[in-house]
């Protein structure tokens, strides 16, 4: 299915609600074009307003470019005035942008040979460096020595910085007010501690430099970070006292073995007040607001340094190196190098970081409207184009690089609306100046024609369409507000006997007003159609690949289906041996449908059940390994088994995974093998040398075995049994026992004899012959 028409689904009411839909859409403004009941169709793809009659009468304006300046570059800096001396082309360019619509143009850059230098140094002094500026009273001498090898115009200026001389950042006791080294015994006297002291102008008389060093005292502070980032922001924003040239490359060399204070750290003397970005350096060319303005941040270096064009090189020791490595991040343009404790290797430092900032072309944005969006592609020595990279490196001087830098408008702002930024190399002083209008409007709208008899007097006639005044109705502004009856409603119905507007609208002088839904957009000339209407899958629309257009899914291509959720594509359904689902299934959706019995895998390559594989292999093997079978012919072997690798083993190894073990019967015994499918398409066979054979048992050893099992059963039960006999004696002998060695016998007496004789004593009482008598009978 094709995909929905973008610029018709739209529904949009005006030539510049068109143009905003996307850069392809274009608008027709013939008077007479297309539906009555609809205004959407005037708005298009251009191939389909020449197609439907309206050529001649298209709206399709385009973004484009113009280059106003483009002067070529320079091969040389020293030798020419500053305005001669070029390092990017164009200089200017105006562009003029339709939303959506993409316009690209190339700049150039060049890095010219002996351009001119401006080199500040600028140097900590607090007492930890004193062995550092024993061994820099000369470095003018030298310096300008290398620097005169890559330049012929150098000049080179000083100034020092130790820290803010408030508390709790320096000593301000009475008694260190004049020498804060009082008491510390390794370095008993130094000089007050300042915070940034600007030496030397920029000069070309490098034996100044060389006195102004030798002057140079160092002094002490109270804690170990240093105020560096103050004498930096005040090296870059003086450019008067310092004396950088327009025309020269600005280099800013920032020595120190401690770390910087930063934007917040001020709160802990009472500074409050953030670093305004002003130079602050009085009559004695010191730092006056020293006391009274916060460090400033990186942010705020970051934009002076590029403003000013220079070039930040951060000289420090080892144990400090990763810490302004990431500072080097966050402000552009900055290189950081190694400095030794005693600043011996400051001008193999200087030159390898001059050399390094010469070899890179790094393009910055000035001022970008974040209605512009800028993509980068460099083309750099090697040739090749690099998407979404603004940077080259490895360069050697005079080397030229390019970059296409594409522009697009996301969105159209006010009439007369225009915006300009600057692209610039980092630490260069040349400029491309990009002006930017924005191209919204269309031609027809300057030509409306107001109370028009086309729009019976009741609006404004522009582009093909009327605009109605308030109170005014229908595509010819024929119909009061309000208007009502059987002659507009009839319009109104898709169908006799349907509801007007589809019950999803008003009707109001023959045009339905369709309401507003929070599930998508209503629209049609009967409010019949809407965007969310349609199949969904898992919850999505039109499983997220298509569009609904009126209650029916638009497929994207590549997807069929009422809810889009069947793929085209059939690449993951072919198996390893080029055939679709194996042979033995069909591709639906992007997924094998397994048809023959048993196949199972993503594409049904895996079958040990199919009746056709292992019969097809057995063939190959019997009439190649035994010219048996109903394949002996030799030419129908070679035929049909020509992809079919058979190798012979005394035992079949069986633990592959991947391998199907098949067996067949030869002569009462077994055949076995395994294939296994190559990715080449070949199979791979592997068949014992001989099959698997066994012979019957004779009648008599079957005998034998049968009486010789009775036997040993009849041995074992009788075993048994006597064992439980024995366990049963055993038992009752030791009960026997055990009554036995209870029994106690006295030596005098039988416990079992009793007397023959035994007496009894019987009290009577009679009466004989009126006498009583008491006696004892024996």
């Amino acid at each position: 299915a094709e995909g929905l028409n973008l610029c018709t689904s739209g529904s949009a009411t005006s030539c510049e609600e068109c143009l905003l839909i996307h850069p392809k859409c274009a608008w027709c403004s013939k008077e007479e074009f297309g539906s009555t009941k609809s205004i959407t169709s005037r708005c298009d793809f251009l191939q389909n307003l020449i197609a439907n009659g309206c050529d001649g009468a298209i709206e399709n304006p385009s973004s484009s470019i113009n280059v106003v300046k483009n002067v070529p570059l320079s091969s040389k800096g020293s030798g020419q005035t500053h305005l001669d001396v070029t390092q990017i082309m164009p200089q200017k360019v105006t562009l003029s942008l339709r939303p959506g619509d993409q316009t690209s143009f190339r700049v150039q850059v060049r890095q010219v040979e002996d351009y001119p230098v401006d080199l500040y140094y600028l140097m900590d002094l607090s007492l930890s460096m004193n062995d550092d500026l024993d061994n820099i009273r000369n470095l003018g001498t030298k310096l300008a020595e290398e620097m005169r090898k890559l330049t012929s115009n150098f000049r080179l200026g000083f100034g020092s910085f130790v820290d803010k001389n408030i508390s709790p950042f320096s000593y301000t006791a009475p008694r260190y007010q004049n020498n804060p080294c009082i008491g510390y015994k390794l370095f008993p006297s130094c000089v007050p501690s300042f915070g940034f002291r600007h030496l030397l102008s920029l000069t070309d008389k490098v034996d100044r430099f060389n006195e102004e060093v030798q002057k140079q005292k160092v002094s002490r502070n109270r804690d170990a970070p240093e105020g560096g980032f103050d004498a930096i922001l005040q090296a870059a924003v003086c450019k008067e006292k310092i004396g950088w040239r327009k025309e020269a490359s600005h280099l800013l060399v920032f020595t120190t073995d401690d770390v910087p204070h930063i934007a917040l750290d001020g709160k802990l003397g009472g500074l409050v007040q953030p670093h305004d970005g002003q130079c602050h350096l009085n009559e004695a060319n010191e730092y006056s607001a020293s006391s009274q303005l916060d460090y400033p941040s990186l942010a705020l270096l970051g934009e002076k340094l590029a403003e000013n064009n220079i070039h930040l090189i951060f000289a420090v020791t080892k144990s400090h190196y990763v810490l302004y490595k990431n500072f080097t991040a966050l402000i552009p343009g900055t290189t950081v190098e190694i400095l030794h404790k005693d600043s011996k290797n400051i001008i193999e430092l200087i030159v390898k970081a001059y050399n390094s900032i010469r070899s890179k072309v790094e393009l910055t944005v000035w001022d970008s409207p974040e209605d512009i969006g800028l993509t980068f592609t460099a083309t750099c020595q090697d040739g090749l184009s690099y998407p979404g990279l603004r940077k080259c490196g490895d360069l050697k001087i005079g080397d030229t690089v390019s970059f296409e830098v594409a522009v697009e408008a996301r969105s159209c702002l006010a009439e007369d609306t225009s915006h300009t930024f600057t692209i610039k190399p980092a630490g260069f002083r040349d400029t491309l100046e990009v002006a930017v209008t924005y191209n919204c409007l269309c031609g027809c709208t300057g030509r409306a024609a107001p109370a028009s008899g086309k729009c019976s007097g009741n609006g404004t006639y522009a582009c093909g369409l009327c605009e109605c005044n308030a109170g005014y109705l229908g595509a010819r502004c024929e119909c009061e507000e309000g208007a009502s009856g059987d002659m507009h409603q009839a319009m109104c119905r898709e169908a006799e006997g349907k509801p007007l507007c589809s019950g999803r609208g008003e009707c109001s002088c023959n045009q339905c007003l369709c309401y507003e839904s929070e599930f998508g957009n209503i629209y049609g000339p009967f409010c019949e159609c809407d965007d969310f209407s349609c199949a969904r899958y898992k919850g999505v629309l039109c499983s997220g690949h298509g569009e609904c257009h009126c209650g029916e899914c638009k497929c994207h291509t590549g997807y069929i289906g009422d809810n889009c959720n069947c793929s085209t594509e059939t690449d993951s359904c072919v198996s390893s041996d080029g055939q679709m689902c194996s042979g033995r299934g069909t591709c639906v959706c992007g997924k094998c449908q397994c048809t023959e019995p048993g196949a199972f895998g993503e594409t049904c390559e895996k079958c040990p059940t199919c009746p056709g594989v292992c019969s097809t292999k057995r063939d190959c093997i019997e009439c190649k390994l035994f010219n048996s079978g109903r394949l002996a012919d030799n030419q129908t072997c070679q035929k049909h088994c020509k992809d079919e690798i058979i190798t012979t083993v005394d035992v079949l190894e069986t633990d592959d995974p991947n391998a199907i073990l098949c067996a067949y019967p030869v002569n009462n015994c077994v055949m076995k093998f395994t294939y296994l499918e190559l990715p080449s398409g070949k199979s791979n066979l592997t068949v014992l040398k001989e099959p698997a054979c066994s012979s019957a048992p004779s009648a008599v050893t079957i005998v034998l075995a049968v009486i010789g099992t009775v036997v040993l059963i009849g041995i074992i039960l009788l075993a048994l049994w006597k064992l439980l006999v024995t366990i049963h004696d055993r038992r009752e002998f030791d009960r026997f026992q055990s009554e036995r060695s209870r029994a106690r016998y006295e030596m005098a007496s039988n416990p079992l004899y009793r007397k023959p004789i035994s007496t009894h004593n019987v009290e009577f009482t009679f009466n004989k012959l009126n006498r009583s008598y008491n006696g004892t009978v024996d």
